[in-house]
C-alpha cells in the first residue's frame, strides 16, 4: 500500500482512490457486537463493491467483556476471507506477559483478565496463592489454541494508508510516525489527547473510552467502551469522507 505525503493544515486527509476502510474500535470480549458490525460491513460490501476494502481492528480484543476467545476466533476466521489488519492493543500485550509471568495475574485481574480466563474455560479462585497462580496460567497455556497464540504474537502496532494512520492508543507528539515506540502507541493518553499537533497523518485510534466518536482536526477516537456501554463503533472511510456508526 503506497503512502501519500503530509497533508496540509486546510486539506482533508484522503485515502487512495478506490480504497475503502472499515475501522472498528476496542471490542473487549464483545463477540456479539463484533459479529453485528461485520454483518453491517458485509451488507455494505454487497451493495457498493469498492475496488479495495480493508477492515482495520484497533486492538484490545480481550479482557473486560465476556467472550474474548470468541472474538479472536471471529477475527482469525475473518482474515481468511477478507483483507484485514488486526492491530495490537495493550491488553493483548498484557495477556502475553501474563503467560510468561504468572505473578502478574493479580495485576491482570484489574484489567479485566479474569473474564478472559473464563472464556478459555479456566476458572480462578477468589484469592489464588502463588502456586495457584502458576497452575491457572499453565491451564490457560493449555487452553489457548496455537492459532490464537500465533495471532496474538504477530499483531502489528500500526497501519498507514493514504493520509491516515491507525494505532491503538495514539502517538507521541513531536516524534515522526516512523519512529514511534510501541509503548506510546499502546498506552499513551493525555500527552496525545491534549495535543493539537498535526502528526503528518490523521490518527484513527481507540484506547480511551468516550461516549461517542470524538472527531478532532488531527485525530478521531472510536473507542466507545463497548464492554460497558454495548456500543461498538464502526468508522467507514473513503476518499476524504468519514462516517461513524
Amino acid at each position: 500500500m503506497g503512502l501519500s505525503g503530509r497533508f496540509r493544515k486546510k486539506t482533508k486527509p484522503r485515502l487512495p482512490d478506490g480504497v475503502r476502510i472499515y475501522a472498528i474500535g476496542d471490542v473487549h470480549g464483545r463477540a456479539d457486537l463484533l459479529q453485528s458490525l461485520l454483518t453491517v460491513i458485509d451488507a455494505d460490501l454487497r451493495c457498493s463493491a469498492p475496488g479495495r476494502a480493508i477492515q482495520v481492528f484497533l486492538g484490545d480484543y480481550v479482557d473486560r467483556g465476556p467472550n474474548s476467545r470468541a472474538v479472536i476466533d471471529i477475527l482469525i476466521e475473518r482474515s481468511r476471507s477478507h483483507e484485514t489488519v488486526c492491530l495490537k492493543g495493550n491488553h493483548e500485550v498484557f495477556l502475553l506477559e501474563v503467560l510468561n509471568d504468572p505473578a502478574r495475574l493479580e495485576e491482570w485481574r484489574h484489567y479485566g483478565g479474569l473474564l478472559t480466563l473464563l472464556s478459555y474455560g479456566v476458572t480462578p479462585t477468589m484469592n489464588p496463592t502463588a502456586e495457584e497462580q502458576i497452575e491457572l496460567i499453565e491451564g490457560l497455556k493449555r487452553a489457548i489454541p496455537p492459532e490464537h497464540l500465533a495471532f496474538l504474537q504477530q499483531l502489528p502496532s500500526s497501519f498507514a494508508c493514504g493520509d491516515y494512520f491507525f494505532v491503538h492508543a495514539g502517538v507521541k507528539p513531536g516524534v515522526p510516525l516512523d519512529r514511534q515506540r510501541d509503548e506510546d502507541m499502546l498506552w499513551i493518553r493525555d500527552e496525545f489527547l491534549n495535543s493539537e499537533e498535526r502528526f503528518g497523518k490523521y490518527i484513527v485510534h481507540g484506547h480511551t473510552p468516550v461516549s461517542a466518536p470524538d472527531i478532532r482536526p488531527n485525530r478521531i477516537n472510536i473507542d466507545t467502551g463497548a464492554y460497558a456501554t454495548g456500543n461498538l463503533t464502526l468508522l467507514t472511510i473513503q476518499g476524504d469522507s468519514l462516517m461513524a456508526i
